[in-house]
């Protein structure tokens, strides 16, 4: 059987044949670690993934956290409660989906227990019934128009446009909402505030935000083990980027790596998930490479260029990749350096190096995010690099392509860590001048002694520094 090296040396500079190739490798069995994959390093904290078959959280995982948002909303007076974000619509019912300007809703009494009331566009309706759906009422698109229901074959002429806030609000009031406590998961505006006054007189609005980011910040078990094999995915397709890296060496460009590890990736991942093609599998899934880069564009953490470039020897390299896996995984970057090396890149890899062992040692329970961060900046000042430190060390990772999630390993953030954060290792350095940037990040998991990096791909001279 072929070996991974050969795979990859086989990959033309096309993209087609790269795709054919990525797909091919991925399809392979598993067996013994081949090339990168060999470097990469077992770590005995790391908890177990969630197994094969596992592609994301059931159903009940979802109706349990439902109950624990309820009773929460109990404790605080709140009859029932109205999710309008796309973000904690999906972590409290599972059903994957975005809203746009098409605003969707779930009603969740407090008195009942698994209970779910969507107020959603036409577009929607059969992703919604087709989960977790107590009753769906729906509107047909966005603008919504009285009474225009073509799917119904109810089509009036210029109607009014419909306020889709006074609509649902309606809805409720038909529900017998009129006069109880509403929590919402975000703070109206004055103008929302005075038609839901309108629309359930006596009735009483709070923001209940806070404690649906609670819960979506402290990390379940069932998260940390589909996150964690998400991450044994970024393992492969990172020893797969370096690999082609090595193979193809001045004779690709940025773009093709970044091509070529998506493919891989998304194939490596799609053998493992179970899917039919209908709704509900193979949700929340992602790989990236789009911001893979080569030369100065590594220099500037925000960039708004498009990456095509010819890799060139004595020039750094930015593999950046997101991966998601059920809504759980997050980001894996690693930055190599293609000999010859200057004595800038060399101390801005050093240094960069030496923080992220600073976050990883540091990062614990009764830990403050704030202290974190100025022991990060206070090393790289020490160095001589403040001239290159342009942002906070790290931030929290959300779920279901929620990024950037609350607290902040930054200066200004106050926060005592808790067992079950993650929080992204980004004490990137970054020279214009020189033409170089270095920013890894990988996920680091707050357990009850300490914190773990969630990947086992190395921070390794070894491992990012590539002759071609």
């Amino acid at each position: 059987m072929s070996s991974r090296r050969t795979f990859v040396r086989q990959m033309g500079l096309g993209l087609a044949s790269s795709s054919a190739a990525a797909a091919a490798l991925a399809a392979q069995p598993r067996g013994p670690r081949r090339g990168s994959e060999r470097l990469l390093v077992a770590n005995p904290r790391h908890p177990a993934p969630a197994p094969l078959g596992t592609d994301r959280l059931p159903l009940a995982w979802y109706q349990a956290q439902s109950r624990r948002l309820r009773a929460t909303a109990r404790e605080r007076g709140i009859d029932a409660i109205l999710l309008q974000s796309d973000a904690n619509l999906v972590y409290f019912t599972g059903c994957f989906r975005g809203s746009g300007e098409r605003t969707t809703w779930v009603l969740m009494p407090t008195n009942e227990s698994d209970t779910a009331y969507w107020f959603s566009p036409a577009i929607d309706r059969d992703l919604i019934t087709s989960w977790w759906c107590t009753e769906n009422t729906y509107y047909f698109c966005y603008p919504h128009a009285e009474g225009a229901f073509p799917n119904r074959g109810e089509l009036p002429y210029r109607t009014p446009r419909v306020d889709l806030w006074e609509w649902v609000l309606k809805h409720l009031a038909d529900r017998g909402l009129a006069g109880k406590t509403i929590g919402l998961d975000r703070e109206l505006t004055p103008s929302a505030q005075r038609t839901f006054d309108r629309v359930l007189p006596g009735a009483r609005a709070l923001d209940l935000s806070d404690a649906c980011l609670r819960m979506q910040v402290i990390k379940t078990p069932e998260e940390i083990a589909l996150t964690q094999r998400a991450y044994r995915y970024f393992d492969q397709v990172h020893a797969f980027a370096r690999d082609y890296i090595l193979e193809h060496g001045t004779s690709t460009t940025d773009y093709q790596v970044g091509q070529a590890l998506a493919q891989f990736g998304i194939n490596l991942m799609m053998r493992d998930v179970k899917r039919d093609g209908k709704p509900h599998s193979a949700v929340g899934m992602e790989v990236t490479g789009n911001y893979v880069r080569t030369g100065v564009a590594t220099a500037y953490p925000h960039p708004n260029q498009f990456f095509h470039a010819r890799i060139r020897r004595g020039q750094p390299v930015y593999v950046n990749c997101d991966i998601l896996l059920g809504g759980y995984g997050g980001e894996g970057y690693r930055n190599y350096i293609l000999l010859p090396s200057t004595p800038a890149h060399d101390k801005m890899w050093q240094v960069v190096a030496e923080t992220v062992q600073i976050m990883v040692e540091e990062t614990k329970p009764g830990a403050v995010c704030s202290d974190i961060a100025h022991k990060v900046h206070a090393w790289q000042i020490k160095q001589g690099l403040q001239a290159n430190i342009y942002h906070r060390p790290g931030h929290g990772q959300g779920q279901n392509f929620v990024g950037h999630q609350p607290p902040f390993l930054a200066l200004g953030d106050h926060t005592v860590i808790e067992e079950g954060m993650t929080f992204s290792v980004e004490p990137g350095l970054y020279d214009e001048a020189a033409g170089i940037g270095i920013n890894p990040s990988d996920r680091l998991l707050v357990q009850k002694d300490g914190a773990v990096l969630m990947s086992r791909i190395p921070f390794s001279r070894e491992w990012s520094y590539l002759r071609v």
